[in-house]
């Protein structure tokens, strides 16, 4: 893969979770292209293995469900014993359901037939919070312990919903705004062992899980694609490889030594315009 620029991370041992998706996929590529023994964890053993395949040597695909943590155990004891001791983990599992997700952008009295924030099912609340909190949580818990000695590196994946909620997707929109609070919960908690966390927060980008969202059977641009693009001053969608510049910036100790709790927006704009 090409890369924007290239940092030194050939002593770095790397998890990445929900690595089998199109991002942490191509962010796990990034980091073996600079040298770190990478690890990909998914749910979708298929998946990971895929993008482990692409890699070659210095990765593993690792089945793991996020949400259990005996899973997570059992996935560290192979990375451990493939790798040797974690100092570096992307968050990167997380996602939204169809249960937590209105039809309607705005509640009007008269509105009937659809499913609106009164129909939204509980579960999928519970779904979406544990997809993307819990999972962030277990997965530091677990890992993190080998990093408290040596020093790490901790990268979690926000969103542009946790700055600007978006319409029609309530739960996904809290969730990742209690990733940013989680995020800087923990560079002040792990700030003492030197292990930096920051986050990531994307913009607007064509991924496997928001296709069906953003284009309709035809490909054509649906109506929410139309207002996304309206507000991002750049008019456009980001590109994966956007992402990949502030992924090594985080990465290397040398360039961002210095930085911990922050949420990094890569969003073409959108969380800086007001809409006029």
């Amino acid at each position: 893969m090409k890369l924007p620029f290239n940092v030194d991370l050939k002593n770095k041992v790397a998890v990445v979770t929900g690595a089998g998706g199109i991002i942490c996929g191509e962010f796990s590529k990034a980091l073996a292209a600079c040298g770190a023994k990478v690890a990909l964890l998914d749910i979708n053993e298929a998946a990971a293995q895929k993008m482990a395949d692409e890699i070659g040597a210095n990765a593993v695909a690792v089945k793991c469900n996020c949400l259990d943590k005996a899973s997570i155990i059992d996935a560290k004891k192979i990375v451990n014993a493939k790798f040797g001791k974690v100092n570096f983990l992307i968050n990167g599992a997380g996602g939204n359901n169809p249960k937590a997700t209105t039809d309607n952008e705005y509640m009007t009295p008269e509105l009937g037939g659809v499913k609106d924030f009164f129909a939204l099912d509980e579960s999928g609340l519970k779904f979406v919070f544990d997809l993307n909190i819990t999972s962030a949580f277990l997965v530091t818990q677990v890992f993190a312990e080998d990093m408290v000695k040596t020093g790490g590196n901790i990268i979690n994946i926000s969103s542009m919903n946790a700055y600007r909620p978006l319409t029609k997707i309530p739960a996904y929109s809290a969730a990742k705004a209690g990733i940013s609070n989680f995020t800087q919960w923990l560079a002040v908690h792990f700030a003492p062992c030197n292990i930096r966390c920051n986050a990531i927060a994307p913009g607007f980008f064509v991924t496997n899980q928001n296709r069906g969202l953003l284009f309709d059977a035809s490909g054509n641009p649906t109506p929410r694609t139309e207002k996304i693009l309206n507000a991002t001053p750049m008019k456009k969608f980001g590109e994966i490889s956007d992402l990949t510049g502030a992924l090594l910036w985080l990465a290397d100790d040398n360039a961002s030594g210095f930085v911990t709790g922050t949420v990094i927006p890569v969003d073409g704009g959108f969380s800086a315009y007001s809409g006029v």
